[in-house]
């Protein structure tokens, strides 16, 4: 399994995380990329784009349906250009942790022996505003060895993503993970690429790419696309090309250094997004 590259893309809920990583990976397999994209968000929409807006059953659902001796036809599903898969799912609403089915999941496909030698990248796509047990698996266990914060502009985004430097850096001796950089999803706010530049610096780590704002994004997504399947010609699908490739080109990782909270405060209002009277408690 030496030479698969596994990546956790972390991100605040709605941030467009599972966009962005659907997007890229078409981007990958575009490249003749191997990849399995393996959701972790309880949500469970990691992978409707690349399988066409097919509401895939979860590998918990399944359990639960069909018991032990699930076999790994019945949990990974071929999208796009031979994209492999996998929803973990999550518990039953107000029962137990959702990250639990991340462990599950990640054990199972290990078991079926879905980390086959010529995949090139796997992808976790997992839920960032709580950098729990569960959430924190990937990383934890060692299993992803790349991270990578999907954020914007916007004030919460960016405290998510401060949390979740927090959560690698705990991890970073134990489980050798590493962070590979900031992927901005554009909000279109003021003075976005250089908050995120500055951002990103304090980190300890580089704005990898900032992904432009295009309501393309959105009628691909009504159907059931990625953008480089919707419209290959268009600039936003170059951009998640570029994106696909600024993966692959990568070689900066680092263990990242997490800002306390006066000096987070302080970024966000010299770009305008706390003002210094407000009593935020973020």
């Amino acid at each position: 399994m030496g030479q698969i590259r596994q990546i956790a893309i972390y991100g605040k809920g709605g941030i467009g995380k599972s966009t962005t990583t659907q997007n890229l990976t078409a981007g990958l397999v575009e490249l003749g990329k191997k990849v399995m994209v393996v959701g972790c968000d309880p949500k469970a929409d990691s992978t409707r784009l690349l399988l066409g807006g097919l509401a895939q059953k979860t590998v918990l659902d399944t359990l639960r349906e069909e018991g032990d001796g699930v076999e790994l036809s019945r949990i990974l599903k071929e999208g796009y250009k031979g994209t492999r898969c996998v929803e973990s799912g999550g518990p039953e609403p107000g029962v137990g942790c959702a990250g639990r089915g991340i462990i599950t999941s990640i054990g199972l496909l290990e078991n079926l022996g879905a980390y086959t030698d010529d995949l090139d990248y796997v992808f976790y796509d997992v839920l960032g505003d709580v950098v729990c047990g569960g959430f924190a698996m990937p990383i934890r266990e060692g299993k992803a060895k790349e991270i990578y914060i999907v954020a914007s502009g916007e004030m919460m985004a960016l405290y998510a993503a401060n949390n979740i430097a927090k959560g690698v850096k705990r991890y970073a001796k134990t489980g050798g993970v590493r962070l590979g950089g900031i992927i901005c999803n554009s909000r279109n706010v003021d003075r976005e690429l250089d908050l995120l530049r500055a951002f990103s610096k304090e980190l300890g780590t580089k704005l990898l790419y900032f992904v432009p704002r295009d309501n393309i994004v959105q009628h691909a997504e009504i159907n059931r696309k990625t953008v480089i399947e919707y419209k290959p010609d268009s600039s936003q699908a170059n951009e998640y090309r570029n994106l696909a490739q600024a993966i692959i080109d990568n070689q900066d990782f680092t263990i990242p250094t997490p800002m306390d909270q006066e000096r987070l405060e302080e970024i966000l209002f010299e770009f305008g997004l706390m003002n210094i009277n407000d009593d935020y408690k973020i």
